[in-house]
Formats: C-alpha cells, sequence, structure tokens
C-alpha cells in the first residue's frame, strides 16, 4: 500500500467497489493521512468558494455603482451640447432694450418662456447654474478667468466680468463660468 494519501475521486472509486446488494456501502476505514488530505481538500473548495462569493458581490456592487453614474452623468455629452443654446438665448434677453419690450412684449415673452423652460429641463436633470456676481472673488474649481485687467477699486481676483455662467451636472463641473479678473494690487 502506498503512503501518499488518497484523493476525493480514488476514495469514492473505492467507495464503490465495496457497494453491497442492499445500496448500503460498507464504513471505509480512513488513515489520518488521508483525513488530511480530504481537509486540505475541503478548506481549499470552501476558500474557493467564499472568493467566488466576494467576487460576484464585488461584480455587484461595481454593476450598480456603474449604473447610477450612467444614470447621473450618462447625458453630460448632450447638457454639453445644448450650453451654447442656453447662452444664446441669455445674450438674446439681455439685449432687450425697454422700447423693444414694450413694441414686441408677445416675441420678448416667448423668448423669456423659452429660456424657463431650458432651464426647468436643466434642473430636473441636475444641471444647476453657476452664475458669479462682479465683485465675487474668482474661485478656479468654478470660474474661468478668460481676461486679467487692472480696474481701479478692486483687489487681485475680484470678478470684473461675467462672459458666461458655467454648469455643474449633479456635483461635476460640467463648463466653467467665464469671467474677467482684477489684477489690481490695492
Amino acid at each position: 500500500m502506498s503512503d501518499e494519501p488518497k484523493s476525493l475521486d480514488e476514495l469514492a472509486a473505492e467507495a464503490d467497489e465495496f457497494d453491497t446488494e442492499d445500496g448500503v456501502a460498507p464504513e471505509v476505514e480512513l488513515d489520518g493521512d488521508a483525513i488530511a488530505a480530504l481537509t486540505a481538500e475541503r478548506d481549499e473548495f470552501k476558500d474557493r468558494f467564499m472568493r467566488a462569493v466576494a467576487d460576484a458581490e464585488n461584480m455587484r456592487k461595481r454593476a450598480e455603482r456603474d449604473r447610477r453614474e450612467a444614470e447621473n452623468y450618462g447625458g453630460s455629452k448632450l447638457a454639453r451640447d445644448l450650453l451654447p443654446v442656453y447662452d444664446n438665448m441669455q445674450r438674446a434677453i439681455d439685449a432687450i432694450s425697454e422700447d423693444q419690450r414694450e413694441a414686441q412684449a408677445a416675441l420678448i415673452e416667448g423668448i423669456e418662456l423659452t429660456m424657463r423652460e431650458l432651464t426647468n429641463v436643466f434642473e430636473k436633470h441636475g444641471i444647476t447654474t453657476i452664475a458669479p456676481e462682479v465683485g465675487d472673488k474668482f474661485d478656479p474649481k468654478m470660474h474661468e478667468a478668460m481676461f486679467e485687467a487692472p480696474l481701479p477699486g478692486t483687489k487681485a481676483g475680484d470678478i470684473i466680468q461675467v462672459s458666461a455662467h458655467g454648469f455643474m451636472l449633479h456635483d461635476r463641473l460640467l463648463r466653467a463660468a467665464q469671467v474677467g479678473v482684477s489684477s489690481m494690487q490695492g
């Protein structure tokens, strides 16, 4: 007889040889080496099983995170493509004089309603406006400096002009607000 422990397959084959007519296999006596080998094999299968369960759980979590990100940020390309529409609508509204408001009230109301609808759609999809004011402090995380100029009565880093609003998509910057910044040291 060999000193090497028998594998599970070998033990199963031996058990098949001992089948009796009543269908009950006689008890097989295992030595310490065979028990140790079976225990090691069981532990290896248990370890593989636990790793497979952990991998499946990690995949489920990753898929859920990817789904949430796709839901929240999947429309970012479309949103970026709509920003020039917002800019043009805003420029049109800003260019309206009081005389034009009186003469073309219905047309101007239509333009303003369209702009409100666009901002409502933005809000519905998690797009918020970054609208700095003249005099606010420049924030490089939210603003893009289009130019720098000395302006008396301001401090360096103050916003002196707003060229275009910026936008956030949930917690991500979609476009920085475009601003002019004072370079005055005072």
